[in-house]
């Protein structure tokens, strides 16, 4: 028997679990891919795959919707890819361990891929019901859509003739999204020599915290273990002497960061206070963190004495510098609709190598000119210490429309259906919604999806009864759009 065998609706928590098996990381979507295409072939349904690996399926009109318009319905098919570091978990070959406990669905020490493997288990079990009212569907399965909505981007859509658009890439029911930020990806990069050198060598890590997507969560204000890594650095600069060995921190962009390490070498004299020097800085971190973080740990462990290669102390200087000069976390919260975030970035990911120095970005807006500002920011800032700076994966915002049906709509329909009011709102994550909008010009959309809380960490947790009440939102819906 599977884990989520005796789970409602059958079907959809059906596929989820079979979707869990295979590997489906960000850039390792081929399987997956396979497995939807070879379901439409099994279910002798229209379909094609283009090279980068979506999938588009459509289902006939059911009986007295032949005149209605099409429909389509979308979700990535790609997962972000987080574990504990105690986990022994190969994403690229193990299939997720999934647990059911509390009316919650997780996976033992990794993320669940919720977002947005629920999307394709709501619709393969659309595609397979013969019983379903609903217009004639196109429903697009896409890929990377957490690296930068690559399959989006790629997909052709000269053959789609929807005019109404269901995304299922929303986190919190109940709430039913009306807009998105924008965003890239910027990535700077420091040149960095290192020289032989000898002293007291001690691993250092800041662990112990949330994390989570750096869209959704980022109004929460948790703390990001690279920054405070980066002021970790500083705050050792000035009391004693060390040189860095090694550092590195994050696993995700679009995730906020949860863990960050570094190997040091400390010099004889400065040994007796080292490890005290770490505890008052983590006394510091936890108190200003004492409302949003409680499990913060900054820790050292002595290494012994060696000799090896470390940062020479001028790269060094810059690299502590671009980690506490550069901007992080929310920007500018919106003018217009309360307690949105308008402007931010996460410094999801830094790494150093033999020979550079790279901190990895994702910066997101509703309104473009300020993604703009913030990118020049990052470039100037970078070019100023002799670094360079790209940008990658850009992405359109969704513009809010005030006439549109579908919305409204929806709304009305969760209404009736649970006694409970339904919210329109806007989202400071990115989602295909902008991608889809521009390619393909008055189409009417809505986002919207179960309870699946602490995305982008090992903590996500699914709820069983919202996913339930979310997909008879998602059928009732398709039949009022008759």
């Amino acid at each position: 028997m599977g884990v989520l065998d005796n789970l409602e609706p059958k079907r959809v928590f059906y596929y989820f679990e079979e979707i869990s098996k295979i590997p489906h990381g960000s850039g390792n979507t081929d399987a997956m891919s396979d497995f939807v295409v070879n379901f439409a072939k099994e279910k002798k349904l229209k379909h094609r795959r283009d090279e980068k690996g979506n999938v588009l399926i459509v289902k006939d009109a059911s009986a007295g919707y032949e005149a209605s318009d099409t429909v389509m319905l979308q979700g990535h098919m790609d997962m972000v890819c987080e574990k504990n570091s105690d986990a022994v978990f190969d994403f690229k070959k193990d299939p997720l361990k999934l647990c059911v406990m509390d009316d919650c669905i997780f996976a033992r020490g990794t993320t669940l891929g919720g977002d947005d493997a629920i999307a394709v288990a709501y619709m393969l079990a659309l595609l397979e019901d013969d019983e379903l009212e609903a217009p004639r569907l196109e429903c697009v399965f896409t890929v990377d859509e957490e690296i930068g909505m690559g399959g989006a981007k790629a997909f052709d859509v000269s053959d789609i003739r929807a005019k109404t658009l269901i995304n299922l890439d929303h986190e919190d029911e109940g709430l039913f999204l009306t807009s998105c930020a924008g965003g890239l990806r910027a990535q700077l990069t420091v040149p960095v020599r290192f020289k032989e050198k000898a002293g007291e060598k001690y691993t250092i890590v800041v662990c112990g915290l949330k994390g989570g997507h750096s869209g959704t969560e980022i109004h929460k204000y948790l703390a990001n273990a690279n920054i405070l890594i980066g002021r970790l650095m500083h705050y050792l600069g000035t009391r004693v002497k060390y040189s860095v060995i090694s550092l590195g921190g994050g696993m995700q962009d679009n995730a906020i960061p949860r863990e960050a390490s570094m190997d040091v070498l400390v010099q004889e004299e400065d040994i007796s206070n080292f490890e005290d020097i770490i505890d008052e800085f983590q006394d510091i971190i936890r108190n200003e963190y004492r409302s949003l973080e409680k499990n913060i740990q900054i820790y050292c462990n002595d290494k012994g004495l060696t000799a090896c290669q470390a940062l020479t102390q001028k790269t060094q200087e810059r690299v502590i510098f671009l980690l506490n000069t550069m901007p992080d976390g929310v920007q500018k919260m919106s003018p217009d609709i309360h307690d949105l975030v308008q402007t931010s970035l996460n410094l999801g990911i830094i790494r150093l190598d033999s020979k550079q120095f790279k901190a990895t970005s994702a910066l997101r807006s509703s309104v473009k000119s300020e993604i703009d500002a913030l990118s020049d920011k990052l470039r100037y800032l970078t070019e100023t210490i002799g670094g360079t700076y790209e940008e990658h994966g850009e992405y359109p915002a969704w513009e809010y429309n005030p006439d549109s049906r579908v919305q409204k709509l929806v709304k009305e329909t969760y209404d009736r259906l649970f006694d409970e009011e339904g919210t329109l709102t806007g989202v400071h994550a990115g989602l295909e919604c902008g991608i889809f909008a521009r390619k393909l010009p008055g189409i009417d959309i809505v986002a919207f999806g179960p309870d699946v809380l602490h995305i982008h960490s090992p903590k996500e947790r699914m709820s069983v009864p919202s996913t339930e009440r979310v997909y008879r939102l998602l059928r009732e819906l398709l039949k009022v759009l008759k």
